[in-house]
């Protein structure tokens, strides 16, 4: 059985699945793909002061989105997936959020 939530508000008044919504499902990425605007250095630097990585995580990311056009760099629950992909557009970088392959 799903995790349930009661949303009520004046219009509805029903419990929602959160499980069969996908909120709770871990199998979302946040892509960020390759732009013609922001330096290789500056991407470095975005992934080590945002995520943690170090520098040579970050630097093969980075190798990733400029080579492959993009690279996968959080995994996780959708929600969360999200908030990385808005940090990266505040950033001034281009990212999405995807159900992960296979899952």
């Amino acid at each position: 059985m799903g995790v349930m939530a009661a949303l009520a508000s004046p219009e509805t008044d029903e419990a929602v699945d959160l499980a069969a919504t996908g909120a709770l499902d871990p199998h979302w990425q946040t892509v960020v793909w390759n732009d013609p605007v922001n330096l290789m250095s500056y991407v470095v630097r975005v992934f080590r002061e945002y995520f943690g990585f170090s520098r040579e995580e970050a630097t093969r990311l980075m190798m990733a989105v400029h080579h492959d056009g993009h690279a996968v760099v959080a995994e996780g629950m959708r929600e969360q997936m999200e908030l990385h992909a808005q940090a990266m557009h505040d950033y001034g970088l281009w990212a999405t959020v995807r159900r992960a392959p296979g899952a």
